[in-house]
């Protein structure tokens, strides 16, 4: 593939939503010697794409412009590195690649450890989608203690905006390890939420569902928050004795009453969750979805010539389940 242009699209500054993205032509990329070169055939969005772009990670990780955004793909090996062993060409594939960066294009690089083997059974949307929204639903669940092999004791979890793509994985996996999940959704997904699993539902705008009430007066072990701008004094009230909220969208206010209840050796804790790539949990994860033990929902999708509508609805953050690009 070497001296051949991809079509791919890309943002050159922070901040700009869709309006900044940029539709180009690239070189195909070559694959190092760890690495291997994809065809792409879907690449899906994450809330931490646009806001990457709106410079989240820029204390942390700056980013290194122009970049072509997006980290979970699914597609078709055509060349591996010198000593890639795991994989030949041909051998469709889900990888999560370097740097969140690099998947709104029709060719990708992913180093041999994020790249797992994708079923016949999982479609190539399937595959994509269930890269980072899968493993932070997998990572959330098991920092908060909650055993996903049907093993240990059973605990009450709940699940906020679980209609969106962290919470329709972590539903699915908290049932699967044997738990009792309530979840909180919009009216519009509540017989959805239901179907993947949860016990109780609560539609986040009524009084129920925004003080987290459950239904059946449960205390919750583990909370997995997948909302915005839910207090802690909210969660405090419908906590176990020793329960944990397992925070995953980050601010300010999240981060400070992390380093209160840290400091104050509080009995319910808050936890933090950062994205940690991890080809084991993934491949675990696929081999799930290949049983028919694990479903992503597609919310939509959009064309690579059209990803900048996709990316406008991924900032909307209505979406159940996930969205799509297809090169």
């Amino acid at each position: 593939m070497a001296g051949k242009v991809m079509k791919a699209v890309q943002y050159s500054r922070y901040g700009g939503g869709a309006n900044a993205l940029k539709h180009v032509e690239l070189p195909v990329p070559s694959p190092k010697k760890d690495q291997v070169l994809i065809k792409v055939e879907a690449a899906a969005l994450n809330p931490i794409d646009w806001k990457i772009q709106n410079g989240v990670m820029r204390p942390f990780q700056p980013s290194k412009f122009p970049l072509v955004p997006v980290t979970d793909i699914s597609g078709e090996v055509l060349e591996v590195g010198s000593e890639v062993k795991k994989f030949k060409a041909g051998d469709k594939v889900v990888a999560m690649l370097d740097n969140f960066s690099g998947g709104l294009a029709e060719f990708a690089v992913a180093k041999e450890k994020l790249t797992v083997k994708r079923p016949e059974q999982i479609s190539a949307d399937e595959g994509s989608g269930l890269v980072a929204a899968g493993l932070a639903a997998h990572q959330a669940l098991t920092a908060g203690g909650v055993s996903l092999d049907g093993t240990g004791k059973t605990k009450t979890v709940l699940v906020t905006a679980a209609s969106g793509g962290v919470g329709h994985y972590a539903v699915q996996l908290a049932k699967l390890g044997g738990h009792h999940v309530t979840a909180t959704c919009g009216a519009r997904n509540l017989e959805f939420v239901k179907n993947l699993g949860a016990d109780e539902v609560l539609d986040y705008k009524t009084p129920e569902g925004a003080a987290l009430k459950s239904p059946s007066g449960k205390k919750y072990d583990v909370v997995i928050n997948c909302a915005e701008g839910i207090s802690w004094s909210t969660y405090q009230r419908n906590l176990s004795e020793y329960g944990k909220v397992v925070n995953l969208p980050a601010s300010g206010s999240t981060m400070w009453t992390f380093v209160v209840k840290k400091v104050t050796f509080s009995k319910k804790k808050m936890l933090m969750v950062f994205l940690s790539p991890n080809g084991d949990t993934l491949e675990f994860l696929v081999r799930l979805a290949g049983e028919g033990k694990l479903k992503t929902t597609v919310d939509s999708r959009f064309p690579l010539s059209k990803a900048e509508d996709g990316w406008g609805k991924c900032i909307e953050s209505h979406a159940t389940g996930k969205i799509i690009v297809e090169p």
